[in-house]
């Protein structure tokens, strides 16, 4: 990417094409990146760092940005080493820089940084500090839980930028699948902040008082122009839990076919009734991250599973229990059960989704015994009505 993003403000990000595994569960077939910034005035910012796996760049590239200046200010939007890794590095390279970070943050770094030289400098913000680099005026806006407890955002007044720390970020590297944001954002966030929306809701009212031109993520590519407004909109129905697509969203965990031979034919028949989308996943087989940001993205959900040890095969049981620790709520679920001789995986899904908060079950559950049968498809028919309705 061009490395100019004003005449003040400079990309110094890096790109790791090869990792697979973010945070050692998300699926990454297009690599991820690690967004640092440069804000070069009569005092320099550098913002943020890098991962470890890409720190030596990132030091070269910087050191080549700077040109020979001495910078001012290391700004910590987000502890998470991912984006911190380099803190100790830039305050070696760089004595007498300043880290900026919250207070907590503050109390934080002795967990990842031994070496006492890294809180010698510390200059600790709260919400509406500011910090003069000349031309430029630096505001600090507090997002605690978004989706760390010492998080902050920054925004530059001049420019109209706000570094928005883990906020507005998407999965893959800086310049990948541009013209789609909204489907590898989606599945970041929801996976990573979705259950932090009352913080990200009030940092987003924040931001509504801001002339935003533009926004720079830790991850993924700047956002500007119909990409930002798009991004304020959908982190506004995200963050509020709300239904961003009409739709039905079949999820089954099958252990030998016989359930996804019935999820599937639901499916069909939701489609004959009039249903424009019907999106399913194989929890055994696909990507769980996937199903969770399908789970958020539409309002009427189908949970079809095996029966399983007098309870619930493993599978669903993992997946629902990730939308419960990702605060899943205000949704429509209907039950498939199978079993062959006792069936209970109808039972734990119940009592899983009642300690969700305002989950309505749709219909009665439809308990299938081995394989599906003619005598199965109006139960079958029923449960696509009343989630339907």
């Amino acid at each position: 990417m061009n490395n100019s993003i004003t005449p003040d403000i400079f990309y110094i990000g890096q790109d790791d094409a090869d990792i697979r595994l973010f945070e050692s569960q998300y699926v990454t077939p297009d690599g991820m990146c690690y967004n640092s910034y440069l804000i070069m005035d009569e005092k320099i910012a550098i913002m943020d760092t890098s991962d470890s796996r890409t720190l030596e760049t990132w030091k070269t590239d910087l050191a080549a940005a700077l040109a020979g200046r001495q910078p001012d200010y290391l700004v910590v939007h987000h502890l998470e080493p991912d984006h911190a890794s380099g803190i100790a590095d830039v305050v070696a390279m760089y004595p007498g820089i300043h880290v900026v970070c919250t207070a907590k943050a503050a109390q934080m770094l002795p967990l990842y940084f031994e070496n006492p030289s890294v809180v010698e400098n510390v200059l600790t913000v709260k919400e509406g500090d500011t910090l003069s680099l000349g031309k430029h005026q630096l505001t600090f806006v507090m997002a605690p839980m978004v989706h760390w407890p010492e998080v902050m955002m920054t925004y530059d007044s001049t420019d109209k930028v706000l570094f928005s720390a883990d906020g507005f970020g998407k999965f893959g590297v800086i310049e990948a699948d541009l013209d789609d944001w909204a489907c590898e954002a989606r599945r970041y966030y929801f996976n990573i902040c979705g259950k932090y929306g009352a913080p990200v809701s009030a940092v987003i009212k924040k931001a509504a008082a801001l002339e935003i031109q533009q926004i720079l993520p830790l991850h993924g590519p700047i956002l500007k122009d119909e990409m930002l407004a798009e991004a304020l909109r959908l982190y506004s129905i995200w963050s509020s839990y709300g239904v961003e697509a009409e739709g039905v969203f079949v999820a089954y965990a099958s252990i030998h076919g016989c359930t996804k031979v019935a999820a599937e034919k639901l499916a069909e028949i939701l489609k004959a009734k009039g249903c424009k989308k019907v999106s399913v996943a194989d929890l055994c087989r696909e990507d769980q991250a996937e199903a969770i940001e399908d789970a958020f993205k539409y309002g009427k959900i189908v949970l079809a599973a095996s029966s399983y040890d007098a309870g619930l095969f493993p599978p669903m049981y993992d997946f629902i229990h990730h939308l419960q620790i990702k605060a899943w709520q205000n949704r429509e679920v209907a039950l498939i059960e199978n079993g062959s001789w006792a069936p209970s995986a109808g039972r734990v899904m119940k009592e899983m989704l009642g300690e969700m908060k305002n989950v309505t079950l749709k219909g009665e559950v439809v308990t299938l015994k081995g394989r599906m049968k003619e005598s199965d498809i109006p139960a079958l028919e029923a449960l696509a009505d009343a989630i339907l309705q």
